[in-house]
């Protein structure tokens, strides 16, 4: 169980990049859409054990569609999902309900029951899956809750925390069940850059702390490229480049370019597919 305290220590991390390891969570072939729309293409990759992997790309790549095929919300139209080697879209309700209990969610904006107590959002997922004493519920609370440096405000209600507050209880209960895999949907969005270095110092001690595979879904460029070990990055539903961070900053990959360099134009167009201006203008063409 994790106990102690995770103090903030700025620091650059190594980045290894090595995806030779056994992998946690693999992608084989995978199709999805939305109705007509596709939104992925035979997508094959893997999310190494041990490993802190981050998945890019424009908005409507398909990145949060990813975490849900994990999650086994979304079921692929083609491939395989697979966790340690089991398929995720053939389990039963009963068995992807155990499973989920090996996967922790860090929602985007933390995603916090609001009628409950800082220590009551923690508690959840013990009362929820485990038949525990209360005693022993509240030891474990107020060990993840340290564990963020929150154990203080564990009476406090979510409207009187702050945006980071929020998001490290949210983290908080996302390990409870000291889970192999934690998913992270943009833990960085809509932080001062305080708490963007505190939360992301806390996924890269955690998910070592536990032994956990991590995937982050971000834009946040320079908090999660001091911290992953492995980026994907998608767009038009496909892995258009993959690497270390380094890799990624060099990459000629157009795609890759525009969004490192925050470019308004590009591969992603500035100008939505239309027709001609004048003509929607109503004015004579010649």
């Amino acid at each position: 169980m994790l106990s102690c305290p995770l103090e903030y220590q700025p620091q650059e991390y190594n980045l290894k990049g090595n995806v030779d390891s056994e992998s946690l969570v693999e992608f084989d072939g995978v199709d999805f859409s939305y109705g007509a729309t596709p939104i992925l293409r035979n997508v094959s990759i893997g999310f190494p054990k041990g490993k802190i992997i981050a998945i890019m790309g424009g908005s409507g790549s398909g990145k949060t569609t990813l975490l849900r095929l994990i999650g086994g919300q979304l079921k692929p139209d083609q491939g395989t999902v697979r966790f340690e080697g089991d398929a995720i879209n053939s389990m039963s309700h009963a068995r992807l309900y155990a499973l989920r209990r090996r996967m922790g969610m860090l929602f985007q904006f933390g995603a916090l029951f609001t009628d409950l107590s800082v220590f009551e959002n923690v508690a959840f997922p013990y009362r929820e899956h485990l038949q525990l004493p209360e005693s022993m519920i509240r030891d474990l609370v107020l060990m993840k809750l340290h564990a963020v440096g929150l154990r203080g405000a564990h009476d406090l209600k979510p409207a009187e925390l702050s945006g980071g507050m929020a998001r490290r209880v949210a983290l908080a209960r996302a390990i409870a069940l000291d889970p192999r895999l934690i998913m992270y949907d943009e833990p960085f969005a809509g932080l001062d850059p305080i708490s963007v270095a505190i939360i992301a110092n806390l996924i890269r001690r955690l998910n070592s702390a536990l032994g956990a595979t991590s995937i982050i879904v971000t834009h946040d460029l320079e908090a999660s490229f001091k911290i992953v070990d492995y980026v994907y990055f998608i767009a038009e539903g496909e892995i258009v480049a993959q690497g270390t961070p380094e890799d990624l900053y060099e990459s000629e990959e157009p795609y890759v370019q525009q969004f490192v360099q925050g470019e308004s134009d590009g591969p992603v167009r500035f100008h939505y597919p239309a027709g001609r201006y004048d003509a929607d203008l109503g004015m004579s063409v010649e």
